[in-house]
């Protein structure tokens, strides 16, 4: 039963239940009792398997469809009434147009089914950044995602209350027709539509679809940010904590720099880090004009390949308990297996796709884009400020992307305005992620290009904005892990020694460290960063820091390029800095 006297609410659910005709309809409470009553529903249908309860407690496995294996760009659009306003890097259609083809699809889409009414919070309920939703779905999938990745139940109808807004989401899977699957956010009408998908970044609508093309708009208009950024809390010796947001492509490392340990010299020192968010950040101007950041999401949903007791030992502590594991290897204990976990492939096991499989015959056995979903709270170097609902305050904003030859190691902006431009020109060499070609730089600024609700150049045109209302706005940088020497090997350890950067960079923000001024930024000279331990030289790291002017001149002639696309729409600072970077390189 609902437990709201929203009228808008539930006539909308009404409709829905009109239009997708299922054959009963669930209100999910948040109760753990009517969860376990899911969990067993779900594995009557085959849809969640339950693994082994003494290794791997309150885990569940789930498989999506082989042709339903990741976000799907080509199928995602931005419906809003003026095809300017979504911009040339969305896909767009004519609102009208788009709803008479969606209800086609949808209509009765749910007959033999059971619809499930999912009332959940973005942030943490009745703080200041939080921001409601209601997501119909015929997934339990989804439902026992949301739980983890939201606050559901309730206590989110009652923070709505009987006048409140909220975000409208439909899923369906239908029939998982790869011809007829959509992915549609109407930003104007704050509905969201997602359907014939069942992987979690097309149907978990909390994530990309409302804390990013939503809340972008929304961000917009109520002048905030929403930003696909980890969070991260750096505590020095004397157990100052100061916060990072880090904005970084897929397959940049962001999950590892969000959840980063401190190489030994540093812990021993002291130095502790403290995951508040891996993905996204919603940003707001503090009563005392610092920018304060909070993460919308209660959990994790992480790449599952190449997470490893040596890569990210917090990321796979996080997956111990309580987490849904999709594509990746079933082994026969009943607990599971991927690329990158550890030496050992298991025999007898099944691969992502539910067949026997031999490690031996050359084909993985996870999916390339396998994922856990994992409660927040299960990460041993969770904030203690996770549930704060005033945030946390951010000192530096760092993009990054994987170029292994352009960008130096770090470098840090030298205003505002510039440090826009930088996460304007953001670029990476592409991986799995997203569905498509291998090794290919893609422009990416602010790693936002698929998660923008509106025109990219209005969004860069937001984020100056935003910077005139900071009084006390966070110094920008950006780094790149990823430069290599001319066989290919990476020059920088990374990981854990990321850490000996944000030092540096963190010194830049309160005035203690040093740096030169180069064509690109202001960069540190190689004495200036703490190689101790790292095996790496000054040698090295001065080759990792060097600029090449004939690279940054083909840089900069791309970003022209790419600017290009958004014709008199490029805000003047960013077409000023530019030409600033073209002269620097004369």
């Amino acid at each position: 039963m609902a437990h709201t006297d929203n009228q808008v609410l539930l006539g909308w659910v009404e409709d829905m239940v009109g239009l997708t005709k299922p054959d009963k309809v669930v209100w999910i409470d948040g109760s753990e009792e009517q969860l376990e009553e899911l969990r067993k529903d779900g594995m009557a249908t085959g849809e969640m398997v339950k693994l082994n309860q003494e290794k791997l407690p309150g885990c569940y496995y789930h498989r999506s469809a082989q042709n339903d294996v990741a976000r799907v760009e080509d199928r995602t659009f931005i419906c809003c009434h003026r095809k300017e306003d979504a911009g040339p890097t969305n896909n767009w259609m004519d609102p009208p147009a788009m709803y008479a083809k969606l209800l086609t699809i949808y209509n009765g889409c749910m007959k033999g089914r059971t619809m499930y009414v999912i009332p959940y919070s973005m942030g943490i309920v009745g703080s200041p950044f939080a921001k409601y939703g209601i997501e119909i779905t015929d997934s339990i999938y989804v439902v026992l995602s949301m739980a983890i990745m939201t606050r559901v139940g309730n206590e989110v109808l009652d923070a709505i209350g009987p006048e409140g807004d909220f975000i409208r989401g439909l899923h369906s899977k239908a029939e998982l027709d790869p011809e007829k699957r959509y992915i549609v956010q109407f930003p104007e009408d704050n509905t969201i539509m997602s359907v014939n998908s069942g992987y979690g970044g097309n149907v978990l609508l909390g994530k990309k679809c409302f804390a990013l093309r939503m809340a972008s708009c929304l961000g917009r208009d109520e002048d905030w940010m929403a930003e696909h950024m980890l969070i991260l809390g750096i505590e020095n010796p004397q157990g100052e904590v100061k916060y990072v947001c880090g904005a970084f492509p897929s397959a940049c490392g962001k999950t590892n720099l969000a959840m980063l340990i401190p190489p030994e010299l540093y812990r021993e020192k002291g130095y502790k880090c403290w995951c508040v968010g891996d993905d996204i950040a919603w940003l707001r101007v503090g009563p005392d004009g610092r920018l304060w950041a909070v993460n919308p999401e209660n959990g994790f949903f992480g790449v599952a390949p190449g997470t490893s007791e040596k890569s990210n030992p917090n990321a796979l502590a996080a997956t111990r308990k309580g987490t849904i594991f999709t594509n990746v290897v079933l082994k026969e204990d009943g607990t599971v297996w991927w690329e990158g976990l550890d030496k050992n492939p298991p025999r007898n096991a099944l691969n992502w796709k539910g067949e026997p499989w031999d490690p031996e015959s050359g084909e993985k056995g996870a999916h390339p884009n396998s994922r856990f979903t994992a409660p927040a709270k299960n990460c041993p170097c969770i904030s203690d400020k996770f549930d704060d609902p005033n945030g946390v305050p951010i000192s530096a904003i760092i993009f990054g992307g994987r170029r292994a030859k352009t960008a130096p190691l770090v470098y840090q902006s030298r205003s505002w305005d510039h440090g826009v431009f930088v996460g304007s020109a953001m670029a990476s060499e592409t991986t799995a992620a997203a569905a498509g070609q291998v090794g290919v730089v893609r422009r990416d600024p602010m790693a936002m290009l698929p998660f923008c609700g509106y025109n990219m150049a209005d969004y860069w045109q937001h984020w100056l904005d935003m910077g005139k209302l900071i009084k006390d706005p966070p110094k920008i940088f950006n780094v790149n892990w990823f430069r290599t020497d001319d066989e290919g090997n990476f020059l920088w350890p990374g990981f854990g020694d990321n850490m000996r950067v944000l030092e540096w960079i963190l010194g830049r923000c309160d005035g203690t460290a040093d740096a030169v001024e180069t064509a690109v930024g202001y960069e540190p000279r190689p004495q200036d960063i703490n190689l101790e331990g790292s095996g790496v030289s000054e040698e090295t790291l001065a080759e990792i820091l060097s600029i090449d002017p004939e690279l940054w001149k083909a840089e900069a002639a791309g970003i022209r390029e790419f600017y290009g696309k958004f014709g008199d729409k490029i805000p003047a600072e960013l077409t000023k800095e530019l030409e600033n970077l073209e002269n620097n390189l004369k």
